[in-house]
């Protein structure tokens, strides 16, 4: 399996932690977040990682090095300009017909190889990881009639369970001709793109660990949960 991890995003949302380091090198204990990602894929059988770079990409770069220390094969790629988190793979070389993509900011315990088994025996464009989560509302919402313009419903603050992206994505080589050269184009950008031609989009639902880092709510729990012993480290 090879991997291609997205760490060229700026942080703005984990100020000040971010403000002297990228993201991905903020540490988890005493690991950087993307080292705990890519031992994690180590584990699961991946051989070869390439790392799409903007922000502070000499620092990453210094830091992860070409990969002995986790037993890979760590190729780098940076953007000139940015590109969003689809558009950089358009810069890759060489990728395989099916391969992951992964957000270089995120904590999980998710087997990469049974997602990636999914995916190839579904034989799908694209297989995108899902974790259910509750979401509340910080306002009450009034439910109204569109013919009368009347209240006829009203719920203070209600919480909804919502099915979101994790960040990891199974990807086939032939979704890339979905995506312009040389333009930003997002993650979002491609769903759109392929519900547009009515393209079957699997996704892998995941009740397991997983943590999105992006703001400072989500480091400090993320240092609680890895003095706890998290099954990622």
């Amino acid at each position: 399996m090879i991997a291609v991890i997205l760490a060229g995003g700026k942080g703005t949302r984990l100020r000040p932690y971010t403000v002297t380091m990228p993201k991905p090198l903020v540490p988890i204990g005493d690991k950087a977040i993307l080292e705990i990602l890519l031992g994690r894929l180590k584990k699961h059988g991946v051989t070869e990682a390439h790392i799409c770079l903007g922000h502070f990409a000499e620092m990453i770069k210094a830091f992860i090095g070409k990969g002995d220390r986790f037993g890979m094969d760590i190729r780098y790629s940076v953007d000139v300009k940015p590109l969003s988190t689809i558009a950089p793979l358009k810069l890759l070389p060489e990728l395989p017909e099916n391969f992951l993509v992964m957000n270089g900011d995120l904590l999980t315990d998710l087997d990469f190889s049974h997602f990636f088994r999914n995916h190839l025996e579904r034989r799908s464009l694209l297989t995108v990881a899902t974790y259910r989560r509750r979401t509340r509302m910080d306002y009450g919402v009034i439910e109204v009639d569109p013919s009368s313009r009347t209240a006829i419903g009203f719920r203070e603050k209600p919480e909804y369970d919502v099915e979101v992206s994790m960040g990891v994505y199974a990807m086939n080589r032939s979704v890339l001709d979905l995506v312009p050269q040389g333009k930003a184009f997002g993650f979002d950008d491609l769903m759109h793109a392929l519900l547009r031609e009515g393209k079957e989009i699997p996704v892998y639902p995941y009740d397991g660990y997983w943590l999105d880092i992006g703001r400072p709510d989500d480091f400090e729990k993320a240092n609680t949960d890895f003095s706890t012993g998290m099954p990622w480290v």
